[in-house]
């Protein structure tokens, strides 16, 4: 049956290219993916879908094709850029420029693969609306704003998401990286971390640098604190346990000679269980507010917790089911087993609201003799991943694979 539906893909290729490589020249930021936006729901429209929605949860879009009676199943891809400038080289690369949410001038590139999600997913919804005759039940689309940022899935959900269409009884969901184009790379159970971002201003009291005595130094108060938060997942996390703590951002001071009143600390972590997590919180708020007192901060830090994110856990039971199709399509010899992965997707909030099974998988974006030998060298991380200025997945048959997938898993759960 999935043969059937995917054969129509040969008229679609060529149209769905040029979209990718115009998606891929124009990338909007979290919460700014107007135009893309637009252009995603014309494309379902034009497919015959009997509902869309736009701007739900800010940018989101939603299309619902019912054919008769049956499981509903949705197909989730994201659709958001990053703050990143382009390295590629590529005819399409982006040059655009934006405002981001905090006021500053950035870079814009689809540095993660979210473009070629998002037509990926437009491709296989044009083509099970294209077959109706080879299943039933209903297709629920879910096109996801503010990935980057971790609340994209959870603004859907707040807008009503599950009351304003049906509610699916499963979750499926697929992300491109750096794995040899035309493979697809496959877990189960707790597969990509949660993960959860801190900003951190510290107090101190500001002066001349040539007279530090009359100075509380938060510069020196944050170095501190960096370090001390070194020793967090050494010595508090369990060995057999993964954690991860990076401070991205330090900033202070706008002079070598003046010792500023404040210091800024950007921070994320990474963990696979609430234990984990929570541990981690907890060692990080204890660090912060100790060095702020050892140093003499004329007040307490602050801190804000924000972009919190689930672990993605790809349901054992309806992993093997999808897997196994997904395997008798392309070949066992097209599969990759893949480790647990420290990067982060919200995802997992749909399942996680509604109490169903999620089931997210991998698929290769580089060239595949290349990254085959990386992987057998053990030097893949030498090649461009995801965030990287220089990553952008060749066109096919990265764009192919990720449709057929979709495709896939879609009639795998539909009847």
């Amino acid at each position: 049956m999935a043969k059937t539906v995917t054969a129509g893909l040969a008229e679609l290729r060529e149209d769905l290219a040029g979209f990718y490589r115009d998606l891929h020249r124009h990338p909007e930021l979290s919460r700014q993916e107007t135009r893309t936006a637009a252009l995603l729901a014309r494309r379902l429209r034009d497919a015959g879908f009997d509902e869309v929605a736009e701007q739900v949860g800010g940018t989101g879009v939603v299309g619902v094709l019912r054919n008769g009676p049956g499981p509903v199943v949705m197909l989730r891809a994201d659709f958001d850029a990053l703050p990143v400038e382009e390295k590629t080289g590529l005819p399409y690369a982006s040059t655009v420029r934006a405002t981001d949410g905090e006021g500053h001038e950035v870079p814009v590139m689809h540095a993660c693969g979210h473009d070629m999600h998002a037509v990926c997913l437009t491709g296989a919804a044009t083509l099970l609306a294209g077959a109706r005759d080879q299943w039933k039940g209903t297709l629920l689309v879910v096109f996801q704003p503010a990935e980057e940022l971790a609340v994209g899935a959870r603004d859907m959900v707040g807008d009503g998401l599950f009351e304003r269409f049906p509610k699916p009884g499963i979750v499926l969901g697929q992300h491109v990286g750096p794995l040899p184009a035309g493979f697809i790379g496959h877990g189960s159970g707790p597969l990509m971390a949660a993960a959860d971002s801190l900003n951190v201003t510290l107090h101190g009291k500001g002066g001349h640098g040539s007279r530090p005595e009359a100075t509380v130094d938060p510069v020196l108060m944050a170095a501190n604190v960096v370090t001390r938060l070194q020793g967090i997942v050494a010595r508090e996390v369990p060995p057999a346990e993964s954690a991860v703590v990076t401070v991205g951002r330090l900033q202070a001071g706008t002079k070598d000679n003046i010792i500023p009143d404040t210091a800024e600390l950007g921070i994320n972590i990474r963990a696979f269980t609430p234990a984990v997590r929570d541990l981690v919180r907890g060692a990080i708020e204890r660090v912060v507010a100790g060095e702020a007192q050892a140093a003499g901060a004329v007040r307490p830090p602050e801190l804000n917790w924000f972009g919190s994110a689930p672990a993605l856990v790809s349901d054992p039971e309806a992993t093997g089911t999808t897997v196994a199709a997904l395997s008798a399509y392309f070949g066992a010899e097209r599969m990759l087993p893949m480790p647990q992965v420290n990067a982060s997707e919200d995802v997992g909030v749909f399942g996680e609201t509604l109490g169903v099974p999620t089931v997210f998988w991998f698929w290769g974006g580089l060239e595949a003799e290349q990254t085959m030998a990386a992987l057998a060298q053990g030097h893949l991380d030498e090649l461009p991943g995801n965030h990287s200025p220089h990553f952008a997945p060749v066109v096919e048959p990265t764009l192919s694979t990720g449709v057929e997938a979709l495709v896939v898993a879609a009639l795998t759960w539909l009847d």
